[in-house]
């Protein structure tokens, strides 16, 4: 079993958030569901928590009620090796969420994530301050990462 792993508190969409999350990645499952009893906080037969598991990495979702949010003190990093992996996880993890700054969006349940391109940390800390430098400058000017014109940043 996985030392650590996440809980993401829902107020009650923790069962559609899975459902969405394990059609994006294909390395994904679902697990056990646990359902709220007659005495609990919602409804008998709702969902309390449903476990699954993305590119090896547990998480457990938990319908809580609207008590906490997302925010982005939290996000997930989805390492992409080529354009067609950023324009893929962007364009479906955006689906109903919206845009933010350097490669970073929230999700349609409010989760943050920043979708990016392997090549770029290296490319910041390469020992050519200027190189960095150049791809830093074109970096903050992007919303969704373009391998190409960062790329060129560097060159």
């Amino acid at each position: 079993m996985q030392k650590i792993s996440a809980c993401l508190w829902f107020d009650t969409q923790a069962e559609e958030a899975v459902n969405f999350y394990t059609s994006i990645f294909g390395n994904s499952k679902k697990g056990r569901v646990l359902h709220y009893g007659e005495e609990a906080p919602m409804k008998a037969g709702t969902v309390l928590t449903i476990e699954f598991e993305i590119e090896g990495q547990k998480f457990t979702a938990l319908n809580g009620g609207p008590l906490f949010q997302f925010s982005e003190a939290v996000s997930f990093m989805v390492d992409c090796k080529s354009q067609e992996e950023i324009d893929y996880y962007w364009d479906r993890l955006l689906e109903g969420g919206h845009a933010q700054q350097c490669g970073w969006l929230k999700d349609k349940f409010g989760v943050s994530w920043q979708i990016a391109p392997s090549v770029l940390i290296d490319m910041i800390n390469d020992p050519d301050a200027e190189k960095a430098q150049r791809v830093m400058q074109t970096m903050m000017q992007m919303v969704k990462f373009d391998i190409a014109k960062l790329e060129a940043a560097y060159a």
